[in-house]
């Protein structure tokens, strides 16, 4: 965004503002970071029900007949075995390695591919895509599509009792269409980005303030909060998912994050491969880790990280984990240093904290 742009503004902004929602520029848009307080709506999406407005993020559709060898193309994950209606996570990758974002694919019909790609990250996807998926023809539908994210424990209930569709055969990244909500055809899919069960649900654009308040008035009984951007950084951190623009970017690769899982080089050629095989056979020099630190300090992202005294890198997520009342993080260190139980140092405010490596995710739902 240039110097003195206006924000962009979700369909949904009156909607925040009437609940209270504390507006703020996030990625070129003016989105609410929080409504009764961070720690307050945290906890309803860990414990009940929470609904967030994310219709800032892009949607940009590949199809025909081209379309199959034009994802593949640009992504490291594999299409392959996805039926229609199904997802996956994956990057997609610079000729580096590096990771240009990080998003979600459905297979959306026989020669249809739906991109979920990150709002900061909109414009340049679509430049990359256009340009790589060619003969494939791409469309973006980002400007007509709003997405809502319910996610929390009681997200089913609540959902089910707006729509009265039977969503419990439904399972984790598979999509269905044409689920009527207050009169309006929505998209629902089995996805988010807080480590709790839950539904993101496409909608037109100008239909999202109908979908919204059939949510929030469904999700009374159930003890629905709408939530902002803090309590959804601190939900994603705790659930050890990455944040593009921090946690990985150009400079990154997905072996050097916790994403090799997502690299399949039993597939064609895709975008980067050479980079990332040279990768996998030399073996990388850091990788991204989760830390626990002691005290009540909170490492912030850009705080330094010591290994044996030593300054090993920076903090690139960091809070006080509202769910495990502790300081938590995430940064790349050396690999020697990235080994579970290894011991760090964060300097926070000009103070070493100790602090250990711990498995990711952070936080771990019960079924």
């Amino acid at each position: 965004m240039t110097r003195g742009a206006a924000l962009r503004r979700s369909p949904l902004y009156e909607a925040h503002r009437a609940a209270g929602g504390r507006m703020v520029p996030f990625a070129g848009w003016e989105m609410p970071v929080q409504y009764a307080g961070l720690v307050e709506e945290h906890v309803a999406v860990r414990t009940r029900v929470g609904l967030f407005d994310v219709s800032h993020m892009g949607e940009i559709l590949i199809e025909g007949p081209h379309a199959l060898v034009a994802v593949q193309r640009l992504i490291t994950n594999d299409v392959r075995p996805l039926a229609v209606g199904q997802g996956l996570y994956t990057p997609m990758c610079n000729p580096g390695g590096g990771v240009i974002d990080d998003l979600i694919v459905f297979r959306t019909a026989d020669q249809e591919y739906l991109l979920i790609v990150n709002a900061g990250t909109r414009g340049q996807d679509l430049a990359w895509i256009q340009e790589h998926a060619a003969p494939a023809v791409v469309r973006d539908l980002s400007d007509e599509v709003a997405l809502l994210a319910l996610q929390g424990p009681r997200a089913e209930s609540v959902l089910t009792a707006a729509s009265g569709a039977r969503l419990g055969a439904l399972q984790p990244f598979h999509r269905l269409e044409g689920i009527a909500v207050q009169g309006v055809s929505v998209a629902v899919a089995r996805t988010g980005y807080t480590g709790e069960d839950g539904f993101e649900i496409a909608s037109a654009r100008d239909a999202a303030p109908r979908v919204w308040e059939a949510l929030i008035e469904a999700g009374r009984p159930h003890g629905l909060v709408p939530v902002g951007l803090g309590a959804r950084d601190t939900l994603r951190l705790e659930a050890g998912l990455m944040l593009y623009g921090q946690d990985i970017d150009e400079t990154t690769s997905p072996l050097e994050a916790p994403l090799a899982w997502t690299v399949k080089f039993d597939k064609e050629e895709f975008i980067g491969r050479p980079a990332l095989e040279r990768q996998r056979k030399e073996g990388v020099a850091r990788r991204l880790v989760g830390f626990e630190a002691d005290g009540r300090a909170i490492p912030r992202h850009g705080c330094e990280i010591r290994a044996a005294g030593e300054r090993a890198g920076t903090v690139t997520s960091g809070t006080f984990s509202p769910s495990l009342r502790r300081p938590i993080g995430m940064g790349y260190v050396p690999r020697a240093a990235s080994a579970r139980g290894s011991g760090l140092e964060i300097e926070v405010r000009g103070s070493p904290v100790p602090a250990r490596v711990v498995r990711l995710p952070f936080y771990r739902r019960t079924p």
